[in-house]
Formats: structure tokens, sequence, C-alpha cells
């Protein structure tokens, strides 16, 4: 029996989501879902106040690979990743919602959306993990 809460604090508890300010809101083997409060740095530019991209395809990258880990109670290295951008985020807490498409005995592909405060899709993506298991 894989114990959830203790993934989720161990992925709460990572110095780079501590640092983002990830909450998990819901782990199941089905997906998960995480929430991300805005912080200034988040900003692609100082005149232009929108998320830089870099941030949003962590997120992407990182709640998949947390689906993955909820599901197989380990997460695995990332060796493939696509981001689509579909809209900006101005600002403000953003939500994203992971889960696994296929756990082979090698590869594992899971994918992520990102919504913004308004419940907007800003961004999804998919990962391929290697499953060194």
């Amino acid at each position: 029996m894989i114990d959830r809460t203790a993934i989720a604090r161990d992925f709460e508890a990572a110095p780079f989501h501590r640092w983002l300010g990830v909450k998990v809101l819901q782990a199941a083997e089905d997906g998960v879902e995480v929430e991300i409060p805005w912080r200034e740095e988040f900003y692609a530019q100082v005149e232009r106040t929108y998320m830089h991209g870099g941030i949003i395809a962590s997120i992407i990258d990182f709640t998949a690979d947390f689906a993955i880990a909820v599901k197989l109670g380990h997460a695995l290295p990332t060796i493939d990743l696509r981001t689509d951008y579909h809209k900006a985020v101005p600002g403000g807490t953003v939500r994203a919602r992971g889960g696994v498409i296929k756990a082979g005995r090698t590869i594992v592909t899971a994918e992520a959306r990102i919504f913004d405060a308004a419940g907007a899709l800003v961004a999804s993506g998919r990962g391929a993990y290697l499953n060194r298991a």
C-alpha cells in the first residue's frame, strides 16, 4: 500500500517545491492536484506582468512526476517534456492537475494541465519518465 500522505509531505518538502510554495490538494492513484501561490519572482519581465515560461514548464514536469510518484510509490527522472502554452498567466494562484497516461516497464508517460485563478486552462504538457525499477 502506498502512503499517499507521506509522498505528498515529501513532495511539498523538496527545496524547489518549498520555494514555489506548492501545496498538495489531492493525491490519489487516478491523479493529483496542486496549488502554487503567486510570487513576484515568477514575472517573466518587470514590464510585462505574466508568469515566466520556465516556471510553467517546471509546474508541468513536477505535477506529472508527482502523479507517477503517487501511483508507483516513487518519482522518476524526466527524459522528455513537452509544454504547450495556451494563455499568459498574469498573476494569482495557479492550480495544476496531473495523471499517469501509461506506466510501461521502461517508460512512464504522464500529463499535467495548469489553470489560472479564474479556472481557465493556461498550459498543458506531457512528459516521459525513465522507469528504472
